[in-house]
C-alpha cells in the first residue's frame, strides 16, 4: 500500500494527489451540510424574530457561503501538489478572481433583496406612476454597477491593467452608441415620457396618425390600443419630435355642425332655426353653456347655419351628439324647416 501511495505522477505521489481530492471532497461536504445548517436551523430562528433584515441577509448567505467553502476547498487542494510555476501562478489567480466574484455575487444580492423588501413597497404606495415604471430600471442600473465593479477589481487583482480595459470599453463602448443611435435615441424619449408625462397608462392620445388607448410604456416604446381594437407600437423617439394631443385631458369635446337649409327660407324661418338651436343646446345638461349659433354662409345650394357646441367630460359623447342630432331633426321638421341636398337648377334658352 505504502509503495502505490508512493508512486509518483506528474511531480506528485498517489498519496499527494489522494490528499487533495480528499480536501477538495471535504469541501463538498462542508457545503452541504453548512447548506443544511443554514435552511433548517437558522432559518427557523430568523422565522421567530419580527425585524426582516435577518431573514434577508441568512437567505442571501447562503448560497454565497456555500461557493466560498467549495472555492477554498479547491485551493487547500491545490496547495498539497506541486505543480509548474506557470499553472501555480495561473489557478491563484483563477481562485482571486473567483473569491472576487463571489463577494460580489454576495453584495448584489443583499442590495436586491433590500431593494424589493423596503424600498418597493414605499413606491407601491405612491399615488404617481413614474416610480412604480422608474423602479425596475433603477434596479437594473444598481445591478450593472455592482458587478461591473466587481468585475474591474477581480481583473484588477489577477494583474490585468484596467486602464487599457476600461479605455477600451469605452472605444468600443462609442462605436456601439454610434451603430444604436435608434435605440438610444428611443431610451431618451422614454426618459422624456417619464419625466415630462405627455400621456400616462389610460389616457387616449393622437400621435403620428394613431388615436387610441396608451395600454404599456417601455423603456423603447409605448403601446396604443386604437379604437378599432388593434395594438400599435409607437417608439418612444417619436414622442420628442411629434404632436401629441392628449385627448383624455381636454376639458369638453367641441362638436361642429354646418346645417344648410333651402334658399326658400325666410328670414324669420332663420331667425326661428336660431332660436331652436339654443334651446337645444340649453335644455341639454350634457351640453356647456359655451355654445355658439350663428348665420354664416351663403353657400351654393343651400344658407348655411354654424352650431358649435361643447359636451362636458363627464358626458356620454356619442349619446350627447345622438340626442342633439335628433331634436334638431325633430324640431326642424316639425316647424317646416327643410334641409338643402346638393343640387343645380337649369335655365334653358329656346
Amino acid at each position: 500500500m505504502n509503495e502505490f501511495l508512493s508512486k509518483e505522477f506528474y511531480s506528485n505521489t498517489v498519496g499527494e494527489w489522494f490528499i487533495a481530492l480528499l480536501y477538495i471532497a471535504g469541501a463538498i461536504v462542508f457545503s452541504k451540510v453548512i447548506f443544511w445548517f443554514f435552511k433548517k436551523v437558522l432559518r427557523g430562528f430568523t422565522k421567530k424574530s419580527k425585524a426582516k433584515l435577518d431573514d434577508i441577509l441568512i437567505d442571501m448567505l447562503e448560497e454565497p457561503l456555500v461557493f466560498a467553502i467549495v472555492v477554498a476547498g479547491f485551493k487547500l487542494g491545490v496547495a498539497q501538489l506541486t505543480l509548474p510555476e506557470v499553472v501555480d501562478s495561473a489557478l491563484d489567480k483563477v481562485f482571486t478572481f473567483l473569491i472576487t466574484v463571489n463577494v460580489t455575487w454576495l453584495i448584489a444580492r443583499v442590495l436586491n433583496s433590500l431593494l424589493e423588501e423596503y424600498v418597493r413597497p414605499l413606491i407601491q404606495k405612491t399615488e404617481s406612476d413614474l416610480d412604480d415604471q422608474l423602479y425596475p430600471i433603477v434596479k437594473k442600473c444598481i445591478s450593472v454597477i455592482v458587478w461591473s465593479l466587481g468585475i474591474i477589481v477581480g481583473l484588477n487583482n489577477v494583474g490585468y491593467d484596467v486602464g487599457a480595459l476600461i479605455a477600451g470599453l469605452g472605444i468600443g463602448g462609442l462605436a456601439l452608441a454610434m451603430a444604436a443611435q435608434d435605440s438610444v435615441s428611443n431610451f431618451f424619449g422614454g426618459f422624456t415620457i417619464f419625466t415630462d408625462k405627455p400621456f400616462t397608462i389610460g389616457q387616449r392620445v393622437r400621435i403620428s396618425g394613431y388615436d387610441g388607448t396608451v395600454v404599456e410604456i417601455g423603456i423603447r416604446s409605448f403601446r396604443l390600443r386604437t379604437l378599432d381594437g388593434t395594438i400599435v407600437t409607437i417608439p418612444n423617439s417619436t414622442v420628442t419630435d411629434s404632436v401629441i394631443e392628449n385627448v383624455t385631458l381636454e376639458p369638453a369635446r367641441k362638436i361642429t355642425l354646418n346645417l344648410g337649409l333651402v334658399y326658400e327660407t325666410t328670414p324669420e324661418q332663420i331667425e326661428q332655426a336660431i332660436q331652436m338651436l339654443k334651446n337645444i343646446a340649453e335644455a341639454n345638461s350634457s351640453v356647456d353653456d359655451n355654445y355658439k349659433v350663428a348665420f354664416t354662409q351663403y353657400g351654393d345650394f343651400a344658407l348655411g347655419i354654424l352650431f358649435v357646441y361643447y359636451i362636458n367630460k363627464e358626458g356620454d359623447i356619442l349619446q350627447t351628439q345622438t340626442d342633439i342630432n335628433l331634436e334638431i331633426l325633430r324640431q326642424f321638421n316639425a316647424a317646416g324647416l327643410s334641409f338643402a341636398f346638393p343640387s343645380q337648377t337649369i335655365y334653358m334658352n329656346n
